[in-house]
């Protein structure tokens, strides 16, 4: 086996051990809480640094755009991609409050962020998290390394049983895929792919 497939080999246990640890339906939970959310007129917002920051980009692109099934346009929210608030929060405030300052401005009572870091640690994403919760907010939130701080901010925490961070995030977008495929299911049925 060369080192390319031992890599596959070791993403597809680390999915395998995310199942076994009742990954799948913790899944299934938040995307239950995401489309009741959002069938009652509430917001999704989705958050993270680095590669968490694309992904969280990725799922809001295939929510506010589509998946697998044509439908009316979802109001999600990447919050890493306003280049111009972000660096004037981070200049005025601190790169810690670059997350929480947009949730304060823009998350309501019944809405739903979903909060991205791979170790659970990163502050920034940790400060969003606990001022979703406070605004009344749902928080999910996809972590990994055993779930950092952020697992007990969460109402929802898929943890992926790995302490490798491409392994986690390789697990966050299937996770996240998941998540858009149920949404979009459970709000416009189940034709499509």
């Amino acid at each position: 086996m060369n080192d390319a497939e031992a890599q596959i080999h070791r993403s597809i246990e680390v999915k395998l051990a995310l199942i076994a640890a009742g990954g799948a339906q913790q899944i299934e939970e938040m995307a239950d809480k995401v489309a009741r959310a959002l069938a009652a007129g509430h917001r999704f917002y989705v958050f993270g640094n680095g590669g968490s920051a694309a992904d969280a980009q990725h799922i809001a692109g295939e929510l506010v755009g589509r998946f697998m099934r044509e439908r009316r346009a979802l109001p999600v929210h990447a919050l890493s991609t306003d280049t111009s608030v972000m660096t004037a929060i981070a200049n005025d405030y601190g790169f810690d409050d670059v997350f929480a300052r947009q949730v304060e401005g823009f998350v309501e009572k019944g809405d739903v962020v979903l909060a991205i870091s791979t170790s659970g640690n990163s502050e920034n994403v940790n400060r969003a998290a606990q001022c979703a919760r406070e605004k009344g907010a749902i928080v999910l939130a996809f972590s990994g390394k055993g779930g950092g701080r952020l697992k007990d901010i969460a109402d929802l925490c898929l943890v992926v049983p790995s302490d490798v961070s491409p392994r986690i995030q390789e697990s966050h977008i299937t996770a996240g895929h998941i998540l858009c495929d149920l949404v979009e299911r459970q709000l416009f049925g189940r034709a499509g792919g």
